[in-house]
């Protein structure tokens, strides 16, 4: 796991191949190159990215990987219209506008407008939907799962040999503008299209033969899923 500007990436390894879990936002594609090197590995190694979702911070170094070499990018099917951007599902100015009336909103803003800027709008033109439920043949061999919610084709990635579930922003352990500091929670509200859905998809991980959970934004966290994902869940009354 690697944090960029406020937020994480993974680098799944499988010999010398790689399979790249998100990719930071596009201003992080330096330390997203950077990552791959504290590793012995070069760009053209990166047999696939898989993305949870389509914002910027996710998928923001994905254009960057591409100009050095053709990979192929990998998510469920609507995040795949969501990354084509035949729609957008993203926070609005308007919204990041409200978030400045305290110091850590501020703070936060100013580092992602320095993580984003010039790159305000992104689309991906060849993104390849995947069924849930199915091993890939990738490093890593990853199971897409299915967690709409933060947007509405939100995948959660599961590597079933080694118990790790990558969680995207279905589940983090902190964020900036959180106000209930770090641990299993759900992204402020801010972020979210529908908590109600994402409740649901959260209960369906579960079940999942996982022991680690690595979030979009925080540390890791390790335990049982369930009572994780239970953590989690119970977050949204104390935000």
């Amino acid at each position: 796991m690697v944090t960029g500007t406020n937020v994480n990436w993974a680098l799944v390894l499988d010999g010398d191949a790689v399979t790249l879990v998100d990719a930071g936002y596009p201003n992080d594609a330096k330390k997203l190159f950077a990552s791959l090197e504290a590793i012995d590995r070069r760009p053209e190694d990166v047999q696939a990215v898989v993305l949870t979702h389509a914002h910027l911070d996710h998928m923001g170094g994905i254009p960057a990987l591409r100009a050095r070499h053709d990979l192929p990018v990998l998510t469920g099917e609507e995040e795949a219209r969501h990354a084509r951007r035949e729609y957008l599902e993203q926070i609005t100015p308007a919204q990041m506008l409200g978030e400045c009336r305290n110091s850590a909103g501020r703070r936060w803003v100013r580092q992602t407008l320095g993580a984003v800027l010039p790159h305000l709008s992104m689309a991906l033109s060849e993104v390849t939907a995947v069924e849930p439920a199915m091993a890939l043949d990738i490093p890593g061999r990853l199971v897409a799962v299915a967690t709409p919610g933060h947007t509405s084709g939100h995948t959660a990635w599961l590597m079933p040999s080694t118990g790790i579930v990558f969680t995207g922003d279905a589940l983090v352990s902190a964020h900036p503008i959180s106000r209930i500091g770090s641990g299993a929670q759900l992204i402020p509200s801010v972020f979210n299209e529908d908590e109600d859905v994402m409740v649901e998809s959260l209960r369906g991980l579960a079940g999942l033969p996982a022991d680690t959970v690595v979030p979009g934004h925080g540390p890791e966290l390790r335990g049982e899923i369930a009572g994780i994902v239970e953590e989690a869940i119970g977050s949204k009354s104390r935000r």
